[in-house]
């Protein structure tokens, strides 16, 4: 009798899932010189689940490196970026990546210039109000105005593995580069102690 009873009791507790549903994401696109430096900004950032270096913004498709520095493809480096808006707002990484270029060049990013190191933000529909209020009120802040465009978003093409968390895996030579470039006295001189580098 107390079996069948306990036998009942389980059978009308609603069933419980094994899994937890994984968390809603959201992407976003954004070119900024060497996709290293992007990546680097953006991977380590509170509900960031992944900064993947890559192409964007031509019509080559599926191009490798080699392809996009030599030139005629039209893409730029960039980094697409994995966040959980639940922990991270696009705002906020849209905030962040103004910090970590120079908006003003048109021609590239610091030591890496020429139309594969150009800067842009590539914005969904969804995005773009917040990208060009960021941008906007990035503006302000340097009383300067921006080159770097917001336009709609394209195709990413990643790169290939050995592109991948380069600045975590070769940390000398990304260092080297670094400092070769200037990069961090550059954005200093740019937005202060607000600057990511």
């Amino acid at each position: 009798m107390l079996s069948a009873l306990l036998l009942f009791l389980a059978a009308a507790q609603p069933a419980r899932s094994q899994t937890t549903p994984p968390p809603t994401t959201e992407s976003a696109v954004f070119a900024g010189g060497c996709f290293w430096s992007e990546e680097k900004a953006f991977e380590d950032v509170p509900g960031v689940r992944s900064a993947v270096s890559g192409f964007v913004g031509g019509h080559t498709a599926n191009p490798t490196y080699e392809q996009v520095v030599r030139g005629g493809t039209g893409h730029m480096e960039a980094v697409q970026v994995t966040f959980d808006p639940r922990v991270v707002s696009y705002r906020a990484l849209v905030d962040r990546y103004w910090r970590t270029i120079d908006p003003t060049d048109p021609n590239g990013q610091f030591c890496d210039q020429g139309p594969s190191y150009r800067a842009a933000v590539f914005a969904t529909d969804q995005q773009r109000a917040d990208a060009v209020a960021s941008r906007d009120a990035a503006m302000r802040v340097l009383r300067k105005s921006f080159t770097t465009p917001v336009v709609g978003v394209q195709r990413f093409w990643p790169a290939a593995e050995e592109h991948q968390n380069y600045a975590k895996r070769h940390a000398a030579s990304y260092q080297a580069y670094r400092i070769g470039c200037r990069r961090p006295e550059r954005l200093r001189a740019i937005w202060g102690d607000a600057a990511v580098s």
